[in-house]
C-alpha cells in the first residue's frame, strides 16, 4: 500500500483540510445529516499524537481522493484472495450481508467481488444468529462491525448508516416488507420523522450505488455469452 502511493495519496487530501497532519496522527471520515433530515455529507476526524481530536467537513475533491486511496486496501486484499483461489483452482467466496449488499456498502473490485455471495440474503442479525448456531467463538459473534480502514476506531453507523446496524437491520427489514415508518419509530424509540428519513436514506443510497451491482457495459450485445 506504501508502495503503490496510497498513504502519500490519502494524506495530501488530508493536508488540504489539516495542513499539519503527518503519518503520527490517526483519522477517520464520519457522516452526518440523514437522521437529521438533512443532506448527508462527511467529516474528516483526525487526533493528534497528544490526543486532541479536530473535525471539519470534507470538501468533494478531497473526500473523493481519500477514499479513492484507502479502497486500494479492500483491492489488494481482494487481488490476494484471486492470487490463491487461482493456485489452488478455488472460487473466491464473498460476505457481504444483506443490509451491505443492498446499500452498496462495498467496494467495487474489492471486499464487493466473489465467485460465490453465501449471506447476501441474510441481515446482519441472522448472519450472527448463524455464526451462534455454528458454534463461533462469542468474541467473533460479539464483535462490532467495522470497516476496518482508518486508523482512528470507525463503525459502519459512523461511516455509512444512518443508524447502528441492529436498527439498521430492522428499518430495511420493514421497509422490504412494507411495515410504515411508524411502525419502525415505535420498535426502535425513533420518531416517526426520523424513521421517514432512515427510509428515505435507504432508497438514496440505493440509487447512488446501484451501478455498483451492474454488469459492465457494452457498446453491442454478445448474444452467444448471454446469461
Amino acid at each position: 500500500l506504501e508502495a503503490i502511493g496510497c498513504y502519500r495519496w490519502r494524506d495530501e487530501a488530508i493536508r488540504k483540510v489539516f495542513a499539519d497532519y503527518d503519518g503520527t496522527w490517526k483519522n477517520k471520515i464520519v457522516i452526518s445529516g440523514g437522521l437529521e433530515g438533512r443532506v448527508n455529507h462527511f467529516q474528516l476526524v483526525v487526533q493528534r499524537p497528544d490526543g486532541e481530536t479536530l473535525q471539519a467537513r470534507l470538501g468533494l475533491h478531497e473526500y473523493l481522493q481519500i477514499v479513492a486511496a484507502t479502497n486500494f486496501k479492500q483491492r489488494i486484499r481482494k487481488t490476494l484472495e484471486y492470487f490463491h483461489a487461482d493456485r489452488l483452482n478455488y472460487a473466491v467466496v464473498g460476505t457481504p450481508n444483506r443490509l451491505e449488499y443492498d446499500q452498496g456498502f462495498f467496494v467495487k473490485n474489492g471486499d464487493g467481488s466473489a465467485d460465490v455471495k453465501p449471506i447476501a440474503h441474510l441481515y446482519k442479525t441472522q448472519v450472527y444468529a448463524l455464526a451462534r448456531h455454528m458454534g463461533l467463538p462469542e468474541d467473533i459473534c460479539e464483535a462490532v462491525p467495522t470497516t476496518d480502514t482508518y486508523s482512528l476506531q470507525q463503525g459502519q453507523d459512523e461511516f455509512y448508516f444512518a443508524l447502528p446496524y441492529q436498527q439498521m437491520d430492522l428499518a430495511l427489514y420493514a421497509l422490504n416488507h412494507g411495515y410504515p415508518a411508524a411502525a419502525v419509530a415505535a420498535a426502535l424509540g425513533i420518531s416517526k420523522e426520523q424513521a421517514e428519513r432512515v427510509y428515505r436514506d435507504i432508497e438514496a443510497k440505493r440509487r447512488a450505488t446501484r451501478y455498483m451491482h451492474l454488469k459492465p457495459v457494452l457498446i453491442e450485445s454478445i448474444p452467444e455469452l448471454a446469461v
